[in-house]
């Protein structure tokens, strides 16, 4: 597509969240041929290794001692420093902006911002999941994406503050295509960050029912989950899959 080639994908552009997949993923999965992520074959599994389900890993010890980073920032309890999600956690879905997320009172999120957002997540495993989930659905609401990601975006990302001028630039009132979370994999987790890999569909008249692939890598700092970059310098790693083999089922 010619307009494609003149206003290339966001997942073009270093550092830049995967927006798209909850604000038109069926537009980056009509362009994929065009997506540039250096680092995406090494983040992204391999065929087989996406239809084959993760092994399954030591039961967290919830008596670990912390890792850095500090108290949850609004207070929630629980802190498990190892482990992984091979089930689908209970949880209550809203909607944030145009994408369903899931809740709840243990994993979070804990407290909203006076712009709107959701932060706060528990430092675990599953704390991480939903961390995950919220990110890519704030995504889909322009109106409280800029001050999220001055928020969420770690200091650790080079040119942070780029990112979120980006961001605030970006802020429109255009209709967001609705996206909707379907499955799951928690590919690592240390205590410290994380590694979560969503299944995203969407559909359209013209595309008909598109999945991808939406990874983000964590990192626990200040008390609370915040986007980490992948070694390509991206926020997040987004790529069309062919099915959901392999993902945890979890939707609302």
């Amino acid at each position: 597509m010619s307009d494609d080639e003149e206003h290339p994908s966001p997942f073009g552009r270093p550092g830049f969240i995967a927006a798209a997949v909850v604000v038109g993923v069926i537009v980056v999965l009509a362009v994929v041929v065009g997506i540039t992520t250096a680092g995406q074959e090494e983040a992204q599994p391999s065929a087989s290794q996406t239809s084959a389900p993760s092994p399954t890993a030591p039961a967290p010890d919830d008596s670990s001692e912390a890792s850095g980073g500090g108290e949850s920032v609004c207070g929630l309890e629980g802190v498990v420093t190892s482990g992984r999600v091979t089930t689908a956690p209970d949880a209550t879905w809203d909607y944030v902006g145009s994408v369903a997320v899931p809740t709840s009172p243990v994993f979070g999120p804990g407290a909203k911002s006076d712009e709107g957002y959701h932060y706060c997540f528990q430092h675990s495993p599953t704390g991480a999941l939903f961390a995950a989930a919220n990110s890519l659905a704030t995504a889909s609401a322009p109106s409280m994406y800029a001050t999220w990601s001055e928020y969420m975006i770690s200091d650790q990302v080079p040119n942070k503050a780029e990112l979120v001028e980006q961001a605030r630039s970006g802020q429109d009132d255009t209709t967001r295509s609705r996206g909707r979370i379907v499955g799951f994999r928690v590919l690592e987790y240390t205590g410290d960050s994380a590694l979560v890999d969503l299944a995203v569909q969407a559909s359209s008249p013209q595309s008909g029912t598109v999945t991808a692939s939406a990874m983000f890598k964590l990192v626990w700092q200040d008390g609370d989950w915040k986007s980490a970059a992948f070694d390509n310098g991206d926020i997040s790693n987004v790529s069309p899959i062919p099915n959901t083999a392999g993902y945890v089922a979890w939707s609302a």
